[in-house]
């Protein structure tokens, strides 16, 4: 198609709105149907003369102009982003009975249709358009909290910075996957190869480091793609009740959806997608790590809700895991942050799935002695996404191999630590042995620092691993209080550590002072206090004075901290040297904001039907109300079939004489203060 017959002798304010509109009218067609419908010098030269215009009329500069895609922002961080609601990940299946039972478990009609497409590997952001203009981007963080990659990723040609729409919605808020197309990752490590550069291993990583530049130019020069997966919230437009038709809504406003994703019919046609993905899989321009599930109907969805991890109503259905056979070379004991021994594997560096792993885990010796791996064997190591590599088994193929497999001597556990040379213990119950050292065990001083400060813990950006051996090693820090009592002088003292360097550090954790409950309950390192469960901990009880007084009772009526999780948050706040690290911390300006409510997202009473009844003592009967739809309950006035369960306080009337005739299950105030995870 020849190029449309632009007027030359328009206004400068007319020239640029029409030289806009085609050139991203041109960009569409290139960028996102592959169908370009003008040569490059001509894109070029409309391209330069709009760029001509902006430079001398700046106040014409369009939001959605597509000189914006160029790059050149360059900032010193990426500011932090509150998610409205969450950034969840999802439940995984491996294998067909799993996505049977999964099916089951929502209870469903056998002919429910599932929305299914394969599951990018990449990277997961939020993209907001205020009345069709895109106005921020933002990474998935831990969940709750991300990074504002705006600049970054108004240089991704397929993403529209304007919604192709003449009555766009006031607001609205997608969600979907940053990745590389193996054919731009290819043409980019060769351009990295021209010029000596170091490659990328493989293209997620390339797609990560690509949207974490604070040069957007540097950005804009990498080949980044982008595949919607929901539409998560929108104002001023009436929202269809089906996913599929929420998809094809955006794609028809511009924003791409991965044309290889279909609908299919119960569990033996989401089967069957997933065979299909797996015939094709090397034929696809981009990696993918399995297939992803997710009932059709938003009604249904709803009412499933979620869990503090993942929502019920969907499925990622992880590929069959890459190996690949290597030898082990020594075996080696690590000493973590809470003192368990970890056997791993020192391997001849092997490829697997586009990673060359030298190192794998044997977890614990249990799985050594089932596994019967010992030094100088033949192995075949295992890769599965993001998963840390493991042996599954050691090769032995013939007479020649068992014999010197035979001749080889069995791995053992040490009872001393080789770090500390405290005695190692293996408790009743534990499959782990652990160095009974404590906070006496430099690896697991070490080990705690290092997580204290990781990214998803307090992120203090520049105190890097390395830094905190050497802090740990000449005894200038003990815990995480001591980090923020570092001075200049101690730190550019440091090997490889100028002024300059030094001085980024003390920036960082100064920033680092201000954070989330959250956070900070991860970072401390409690035991089985993973990243979900201290979000979910923050967000059920809100500040630490309610987490303190928390008896195990109300612990284990959070979602996803069970009798064992328990007990650890109860040890851990009543030793007394853990009480004073957090006082310290505070005391040292460590502070976060009390989170008063819960998040929306983590919706643990979704589908109960809930009725309230008498008098309250502690609560009034709003508060309350709010509280519990905030979990996901519907409270209604009057006791019915469908009622779920009756709060009852004093001088209950005829709604409890109905909701027992019914068989409905009566709480009291004391019982609903377990169930708000109220103090």
């Amino acid at each position: 198609m020849p190029p449309a017959k632009l007027k030359r002798e328009l206004a400068p304010d007319a020239r640029v709105d029409e030289l806009v509109k085609q050139l991203n009218l041109y960009s569409e067609a290139y960028y996102t149907e592959d169908d370009p419908l003008v040569p490059d010098s001509e894109y070029d030269r409309l391209f330069n003369e709009l760029q001509q215009l902006e430079a001398d009329y700046p106040e014409l500069k369009q939001a959605d102009s597509p000189t914006l895609r160029v790059g050149g922002t360059i900032l010193a961080e990426f500011a932090e982003v509150q998610h409205q609601l969450p950034m969840l990940s999802l439940n995984n299946g491996f294998n067909d009975q799993d996505i049977y039972d999964f099916i089951k478990r929502l209870k469903v009609d056998e002919d429910a249709c599932f929305f299914c497409e394969p599951k990018l590997d990449g990277l997961a952001i939020s993209l907001h358009y205020q009345r069709g203009l895109l106005v921020l981007a933002a990474t998935r963080g831990d969940g709750a909290t991300g990074e504002d990659v705006t600049e970054n990723v108004k240089t991704i040609q397929s993403i529209p910075l304007r919604l192709h729409s003449k009555n766009p919605p006031e607001f609205l808020e997608v969600r979907g996957e940053v990745f590389m197309m193996k054919s731009g990752f290819n043409k980019l490590n060769d351009q990295l190869r021209e010029k000596n550069q170091k490659t990328f291993a493989n293209p997620r990583n390339a797609a990560a480091g690509s949207l974490r530049q604070l040069n957007s130019k540097v950005a804009a020069s990498r080949p980044l793609s982008f595949y919607t997966y929901s539409l998560t919230h929108m104002v001023g437009i009436e929202l269809a009740q089906s996913h599929h038709e929420r998809l094809a809504l955006l794609a028809r406003w511009g924003i791409p959806v991965n044309g290889d994703a279909r609908c299919a019919t119960g569990a033996k046609g989401c089967l069957a997608f997933y065979q299909s993905i797996l015939k094709v899989r090397d034929q696809l321009n981009y990696d993918i790590d399995g297939v992803v599930y997710k009932l059709d109907d938003i009604a249904a969805q709803e009412k499933l809700g979620f869990t503090a991890r993942a929502p019920r109503w969907a499925l990622a259905h992880k590929l069959p895991a890459e190996e690949a056979i290597t030898l082990v070379k020594a075996i080696e004991f690590q000493v973590g942050r809470t003192g368990a021994l970890t056997p791993v594997a020192r391997l001849k560096p092997v490829n697997v799935g586009g990673v060359v792993v030298s190192n794998a885990t044997l977890h614990n010796m249990d799985e050594v002695e089932r596994k019967d791996v010992r030094i100088g064997d033949s192995v075949i190591v295992r890769r599965a996404g993001d998963v840390i590599p493991e042996i599954v088994k050691t090769v032995i193929e013939n007479d020649t191999q068992s014999k010197a497999h035979a001749a080889r001597p069995k791995l053992v556990m040490l009872d001393k630590c080789p770090v500390c040379d405290s005695v190692v213990e293996r408790l009743a119950g534990e499959a782990v042995s652990r160095c009974m050292g404590g906070w006496q065990c430099k690896a697991q001083r070490k080990e705690a620092l290092k997580h204290f400060i990781s990214r998803k813990a307090l992120n203090v950006d520049g105190l890097g691993e390395k830094l905190i051996e050497q802090l740990v090693d000449l005894e200038l820090v003990q815990d995480a209080a001591d980090l923020y009592q570092l001075t200049l002088e101690q730190l550019a003292g440091l090997e490889r550590m100028a002024e300059k360097s030094a001085n980024n550090v003390l920036e960082a954790l100064e920033k680092s002072k201000v954070t989330t409950f959250g956070r900070l309950l991860y970072a401390l390192g409690i035991r089985n206090v993973g990243q979900a469960t201290a979000q979910v901990l923050a967000q059920r009880f809100g500040n630490l004075v309610a987490l303190l007084a928390a008896s195990e009772e109300e612990l284990r009526a959070v979602d996803d901290v069970g009798p064992v999780t328990a007990q650890f948050i109860l040890q851990f706040f009543s030793q007394e040297e853990n009480q004073q690290l957090i006082e310290r911390l505070q005391a040292l300006g460590v502070h976060w904001p009390e989170q008063d409510k819960p998040l929306l997202a983590v919706r643990t009473l979704q589908g109960e039907v809930i009725v309230l009844t008498g008098t309250l003592h502690e609560f009034s009967r709003d508060e309350v109300k709010e509280k519990l739809e905030q979990l996901g309950a519907k409270v209604t006035s009057s006791v019915s079939k469908k009622t779920t369960l009756l709060i009852a306080g004093e001088n209950a009337g005829s709604k409890l004489d109905k909701a027992q005739a019914l068989g409905v299950p009566v709480k009291n105030e004391n019982d609903l203060k377990v169930l708000l995870g109220s103090n």
